[in-house]
């Protein structure tokens, strides 16, 4: 049988295509998190991805296991991503070793050519473990937690030779450059270049699904204006953990316990207003 019918990022990514919604995938520090994201999603009935930066494998090894197991318990299509993965070494190990659905071959803070060979190498391998693999197209500025600050290097945006070149290499989701940051925007906000969004979309044709990385401060109208220029999976992080983050700093005199359950409350309410502007919501 073919190793695509049965990955579970493939799955749900080639379902919100036809359907029209974009799918939350969302950042984990925590099995707090991890609580709250699948309690949304199954009150929701809505696909989920979970995602795992590279430094979590090494401060809490345990992390990728239980997301495991709570995707796998779930009453709703939950896979499990790596993010930005970046060393050559670590992404050969995880895909050996450990039960992520999908990577995201990270090689953008090299140039292009570079970037593209290394891609479709590392896109072969983790192939031939029945994982699909994302990357990044041009080079989004800035930089999150846990993985490399490209605030140093210039900004590339992505044209079509580069859709071109990408789907060359065999990759499943691409992430484009098209304005958006990694980290926090200004004072003005995310300026998107919409008509270039919608020709990396077009350009695609369906061979590959569209991804969007640097979503903090989205506004729900951006979000569905992105829905409907053919993005699918939006990488979310502060977009959906701020009001956890607000309700921690506020409550944090209170006992452990009780910070950590009405923590998982206010993060699963985020989570599911979120899911109702993706539209992802009844779609599992």
């Amino acid at each position: 049988m073919d190793w695509r019918t049965g990955n579970k990022t493939l799955q749900i990514l080639d379902a919100a295509e036809k359907g029209q919604y974009g799918v939350l995938a969302a950042i984990v520090y925590n099995v707090e998190h991890i609580t709250a994201f699948v309690k949304a999603a199954e009150n929701r009935r809505s696909p989920l991805i979970i995602q795992l930066f590279p430094s979590s494998l090494v401060q809490t090894p345990s992390l990728v296991h239980a997301a495991a197991a709570a995707a796998k318990s779930a009453s709703v299509p939950i896979s499990i991503h790596l993010d930005h993965a970046q060393s050559w070494d670590q992404i050969k190990e995880v895909a050996n070793t450990l039960p992520f659905d999908s990577i995201m071959v990270d090689m953008s803070h090299y140039e292009k050519e570079e970037n593209i060979v290394k891609t479709k190498t590392l896109r072969e391998y983790c192939h031939s473990k029945g994982i699909s693999v994302e990357a990044e197209t041009g080079r989004i500025e800035g930089g999150e937690d846990g993985i490399m600050d490209t605030g140093d290097l210039a900004g590339i945006l992505t044209n079509a030779e580069d859709v071109e070149e990408f789907i060359g290499a065999g990759v499943d989701f691409l992430a484009p450059s098209v304005g958006n940051l990694h980290g926090d925007y200004g004072p003005k906000g995310p300026q998107l270049d919409m008509e270039r969004l919608k020709r990396i979309f077009r350009a695609l044709n369906g061979r590959a699904r569209l991804v969007l990385h640097g979503t903090n401060d989205f506004s729900p109208e951006l979000s569905r204006a992105c829905i409907e220029a053919g993005v699918t999976k939006f990488n979310v992080n502060k977009l959906v953990l701020d009001p956890w983050y607000d309700y921690l700093r506020a409550n944090i005199h209170k006992p452990l316990t009780q910070v950590m359950d009405e923590g998982i409350e206010v993060l699963t309410r985020s989570t599911e207003r979120w899911m109702d502007i993706m539209g992802s919501s009844e779609k599992a």
